[in-house]
């Protein structure tokens, strides 16, 4: 196990970093269809599984995840999510890190367990529906996505929805863990993981 970040380290995470982020916009795009975006935090995570599984087979040490975590808080706070994305990001980052260090960085069993609990990091993108920035958020919705679209997206997401959330996060990052797992058996195996 590797300790300190070398320059093919930083290389590693730029690319997966954005190849996972490209995934997950491009899902994020069905977001459009409000029902749809009600269960982003589910449907995000199966298909991101892929990439990030094999991320998680280059990752050998301890931060690499985390530089992840906070490329992605940055990403989407630009793009308009409120303050509260670092704490997801940055959180769901670190709890992931522990994970992958508990199996060593060569447990294919804690990288799909560290792809459910990365996953968690969405609700950073959904928590302006709740609690707090409810009203004022779903206020500036209205202008460019019309108050028919706002009017939904409120009846789909009430507040209990919030914890459903939090359990299709933990459930669509463990099938996109398994499910990557699964396609990039031989590479984990050349890889020497188990």
């Amino acid at each position: 196990m590797k300790t300190k970040f070398e320059i093919k380290d930083l290389i590693t995470v730029g690319i997966f970093t954005a190849l996972y982020f490209v995934v997950t916009f491009i899902v994020a795009c069905i977001g459009f269809i409000p029902i749809f975006m009600a269960f982003m935090p589910l449907i995000g995570p199966i298909f991101a599984g892929i990439p990030l599984m094999l991320y998680f087979s280059k990752v050998k040490h301890f931060g690499m995840v985390t530089v992840t975590g906070i490329i992605i808080a940055i990403l989407m706070f630009i793009t308009g999510h409120p303050y509260p994305i670092f704490i997801f990001c940055i959180g769901a980052a670190l709890i992931t890190e522990f994970v992958l260090r508990a199996g060593k960085y060569s447990s294919i069993k804690h990288c799909v367990i560290g792809s459910a609990t990365f996953s968690l990091w969405l609700l950073g993108m959904v928590i302006a529906f709740f609690f707090g920035f409810r009203e004022a958020y779903f206020a500036s919705l209205v202008d460019g996505y019309g108050q028919e679209y706002v009017d939904k997206m409120q009846s789909y997401t009430p507040t209990w929805m919030f914890f459903a959330m939090i359990l299709m996060c933990l459930v669509g990052g463990t099938i996109g863990g398994l499910l990557g797992a699964r396609v990039l058996k031989k590479h984990f195996k050349k890889a020497g993981m188990i």
